[in-house]
């Protein structure tokens, strides 16, 4: 029996030795051969970007690490516009000088690791959505690439065909393939809408301010576009227009719903009513777990939002001309805490070069553009990659100054509900008072206790 087994595994062993050899043999070929973007010597796997982004010292260091990408299918470039004789020349890509892992992650917004780990998990989606009849012929990291590029700096094509060595048609391709990819097969990545996921979001924004059942933050971003590309108004003879994206957030900036494309003159409580967030909310479907009681007050699940939303049994917005030193103040300020995650996303993601300027595309691309940056967004953070996160922002007026308009929106009125929704908002207060006097209260116990040892 024993023999049988071992003459059974002999091929096994075997095929894995000449593996390991195959593939010994391919690092010392790939580490004394200079690597190209030509079509007589083609290598668009992920350690072609690697030389062009890293450091000769650091790349020793972590080419062992993308080792296993060597096992790919390798691929050339096609150009699909040039003449058959017109070949781009490779040469400013192969003499590029080498740069560091900090420029690494300005060209593509993650580390390298990140890359090859997002490589990966898109392979075969990249792969498989070329033009019928005109395959492309390039590899997943060289796709995934110059996608990136584009969302992470904003260059034009143009910058991008001489950057990768590839038409401004392929350029393009690739940049609309990356977020088709990203909105249609990675929406999961934020739409955490679940009673599961909502209720961790609620204890920890209840471990931080003391709210209990507050399940998140609620904000409008805008973003601008260029004229004629679909959303301007008639008769509207501004140079810009923008786009509004309503985005839902916890306490670690992660995104957990948001949706894009409405006309950036919408007052922020408009767009919320046109969402079907808003619709969902009303009719039940969300934030409809049991509620905290506290002092004999029943709170509901609920959302902070600026005072730019209406206020809501299910919407908390701040008091206003809170008294110094009151109950409403202390809210106000704990309030703000829990908005700050929402700010350092709307940050973050117009950080990324292509949302940081006017959108030179149809509105349907610049929608997509911000939900392939969103899905993004979180798939860093769940990698704990804080490449793209901005750490510090300088508040308010900085990030979502076009978001602040005053709700004015009548079509939220009622007062049995605005009644029942200042009930809420003064028993949060209450309790952001007595939180606040308890955390001081541990403070100085420890302080003292200190002090006398």
């Amino acid at each position: 029996m024993d023999s049988t087994r071992r003459k059974q595994q002999l091929p096994a062993l075997l095929s894995s030795l000449i593996s390991q050899l195959l593939l010994l043999l391919l690092l010392l070929f790939s580490s004394s051969t200079p690597l190209s973007l030509d079509s007589s010597n083609s290598d668009h796997t992920f350690s072609s970007l690697i030389h062009r982004f890293l450091s000769s010292q650091e790349i020793a260091a972590v080419f062992s690490h993308f080792a296993v990408s060597r096992k790919r299918k390798r691929t050339h470039f096609l150009d699909l516009n040039s003449d058959p004789g017109d070949e781009i020349s490779p040469g400013s890509v192969r003499h590029s000088p080498l740069r560091s892992p900090d420029s690494f992650r300005n060209s593509f917004k993650m580390t390298s690791e990140t890359f090859e780990w997002l490589a990966g998990s898109l392979e075969p989606l990249l792969d498989c959505r070329d033009p019928v009849g005109s395959p492309l012929n390039l590899s997943a990291e060289l796709r995934l690439a110059i996608g990136l590029f584009r969302l992470a700096t904003g260059s034009d094509y143009q910058t991008i065909s001489t950057q990768f060595g590839v038409s401004e048609w392929v350029a393009r391709f690739c940049a609309k393939q990356l977020c088709r990819v990203l909105c249609t097969d990675f929406r999961f990545w934020v739409n955490f809408l679940n009673p599961n996921e909502l209720e961790s979001v609620s204890s920890a924004l209840n471990e931080k301010t003391g709210f209990p059942n507050c399940c998140g933050v609620i904000d409008c971003a805008r973003f601008k576009i260029v004229r004629g590309n679909g959303i301007k108004e008639q008769n509207d003879n501004s140079s810009e227009e923008t786009i509004a994206a309503q985005i839902l957030v916890d306490s670690s900036s992660r995104i957990l719903s948001i949706v894009a494309g409405f006309r950036g003159n919408k007052s922020d409580s408009k767009v919320l009513k046109l969402s079907t967030l808003h619709k969902d909310i009303e009719e039940g479907n969300l934030l409809n777990s049991p509620p905290v009681y506290l002092n004999g007050v029943a709170i509901e699940q609920f959302l902070i939002g600026d005072k730019g939303y209406p206020l809501l049994p299910w919407l908390m917005v701040p008091f206003e001309d809170a008294i110094p030193g009151s109950s409403e103040e202390h809210f106000n300020k704990s309030h703000h805490r829990i908005r700050v995650s929402a700010l350092q996303t709307i940050a973050s993601l117009k950080n990324w070069g292509v949302l940081s300027q006017p959108i030179e595309e149809e509105a349907k691309t610049a929608v997509a553009y911000i939900g392939a940056c969103s899905i993004l967004h979180n798939a860093l953070l769940m990698r704990e990659d804080y490449s793209a996160l901005v750490d510090e922002f300088e508040g308010h007026s900085f990030i979502d100054q076009s978001c602040s308009h005053s709700h004015g929106d009548t079509s939220f009125e009622d007062t049995s509900i605005e009644l029942k929704a200042s009930v809420i908002r003064r028993a949060l207060a209450t309790r952001a008072k007595e939180f606040h006097d308890s955390k001081h209260h541990s403070m100085v116990t420890g302080f003292l206790s200190l002090e006398s040892t």
